[in-house]
């Protein structure tokens, strides 16, 4: 049981000022914004709301400690992700509080995520000591060709409300592995992790002005002057589709590096030679990770026409006896959407799909007040045109089509702008590999229903955007390549 006391401690603890070139401070005009809990609408915390001004202090302070931290000892630069690894897992219990009072997912989500984010500080740590270039004979064999790689340059990194603190180490850990200053924005509905954050790479003893953390309501009045300041070199975005654009839009100016990890429909197909008891498993963990409130998250199920009606059933059947709550409570599984705009665009995405025949087999509808609930549903014989299918849910709604060839699989999964992730469960291998090379998308989960990897390549294609977070690739987003040509 969290006590209302405990609640209050976590907060209490974390700084809720702008961290600017090593130092905590208000912002300018001393403004503020408010953190609800989106469980119980009440405030949880004022943090510093910082204007354009800001910004731009910001950046003179990641473009005053670039050249040190560039030539900052790698191994030390992988020292300070360990030992921000490490602080990260003894504190997991009131991360995972923070958490979960700022986002809302049940706190056996939050301490799954905690866990995560931890390992890319861990993964980027033993990444640090190994950025290397190459030295070649030139094929006339009359010089040579030498490349290294360095560092970027500052970068801006904005991160969504969704994983508040998994989207951040993400994105910091391969920055200061290759050795690039930051200015990081966090979303303004969940700011709290990413402050909690900041504190322990400054505790870890990351050095003034690396990480520079901007916390507003103003997202876009804060950003577009950074982006148009040319000391920063490089954008790294996850977010919607439609800001992704804008952003896109407003690096081209400077020509900076961009990175982005955008919007998703991720189909879910379940071929009629499946294991359907594993199927349903992976569909559980795949369409409700996070409350459904992932880019990852199965976004419509697409399954062999034999197999539909008990699919659906068996779905139906488990998302109906999860229990809706605060995540705070012992037992709940499912929390709240993060705030009223996303209730009501699950309810129209819902409506638009019964009005077109669909039938609801549990759920549909939203959850008791006062928190921002809807409960899990299941939506079954969903007609192709609905608005469920072709855009990202982004709540706890499973809509399932029917399919009768693997040809009209692949068409039907494939038939939408975004390309971030599929899942699909075929046992066929001839099957499987035939299906995995004909979707577009960046990833597949084949067989199971969860993709997230630190070790791993995350990203899209088409509208879901460009660049890779995690794995080997994840560092190259953030070094530039030098060739120098050698004459002997």
């Amino acid at each position: 049981m969290i006590t209302a006391e405990r609640e209050q401690a976590v907060v209490a603890g974390v700084w809720t000022q702008l961290s600017i070139g090593g130092t905590w401070r208000d912002a300018r005009g001393e403004r503020t914004f408010p953190v609800e809990d989106p469980s119980t609408r009440q405030v949880l915390a004022e943090v510093a709301d910082a204007g354009p001004e800001d910004g731009l202090d910001a950046v003179a302070a990641a473009a005053g400690a670039q050249d040190g931290w560039a030539a900052h000892p790698p191994r030390e630069r992988g020292e300070i992700l360990r030992r921000a690894f490490e602080t990260i897992a003894e504190r997991t219990e009131d991360l995972a509080l923070l958490m979960t009072l700022e986002m809302g997912k049940p706190l056996a989500e939050s301490r799954a995520e905690i866990a995560y984010a931890a390992e890319f500080f861990r993964w980027f740590s033993e990444e640090a000591v190994r950025v290397a270039g190459h030295f070649a004979v030139a094929p006339d064999g009359r010089g040579r060709l030498l490349t290294m790689r360095q560092p970027v340059g500052p970068c801006l990194l904005i991160t969504p409300w969704n994983f508040p603190m998994a989207m951040a180490t993400r994105k910091i850990g391969p920055a200061v592995a290759a050795g690039c200053t930051m200015i990081l924005k966090p979303a303004s509905q969940t700011p709290l992790s990413a402050l909690a954050l900041a504190q322990i790479l400054e505790e870890c003893g990351l050095p003034p002005g690396v990480l520079n953390l901007l916390t507003t309501s103003s997202p876009g009045a804060v950003t577009e002057p950074i982006l148009s300041d040319g000391r920063v070199r490089k954008l790294s975005f996850t977010g919607s589709t439609v800001v992704g654009r804008t952003l896109i839009a407003q690096s081209a100016e400077q020509v900076l590096r961009v990175s982005m990890e955008l919007g998703g429909n991720a189909p879910f197909i379940v071929f009629e030679d499946a294991d359907l008891d594993a199927a349903v498993e992976a569909a559980l963990l795949a369409k409700m990770r996070n409350i459904g409130e992932a880019c990852t998250a199965a976004n419509r199920f697409h399954v062999a026409r034999p197999l539909a009606g008990e699919f659906s059933g068996r779905l139906a059947e488990r998302l109906g006896g999860m229990r809706l709550g605060r995540g705070t409570e012992d037992g709940v599984q499912v929390g709240p959407l993060i705030d009223a705009s996303a209730v009501e665009k699950v309810s129209g995405l819902v409506r638009d799909a019964l009005d077109r025949g669909a039938k609801a087999i549990v759920g549909a509808e939203a959850g008791p007040g006062p928190g921002y609930f809807y409960r899990p549903t299941v939506l079954a014989d969903v007609p192709p045109g609905s608005r469920v299918l072709r855009e990202e849910i982004f709540g706890p709604v499973a809509p399932v089509a029917s399919f009768g060839s693997e040809e009209e699989a692949i068409a039907a999964a494939n038939d939408t702008e975004f390309g971030l992730v599929a899942y699909v469960f075929p046992r066929d291998l001839q099957r499987a590999l035939r299906v995995v090379e004909g979707l577009r998308t960046g990833m597949v989960g084949l067989n199971q229903g969860f993709v997230s990897n630190p070790a791993a390549p995350f990203g899209g294609v088409k509208q879901s955007g460009f660049g890779r977070e995690g794995g080997r690739e994840g560092i190259e987003e953030y070094l530039d390549v030098k060739y120098v040509a050698v004459n002997l």
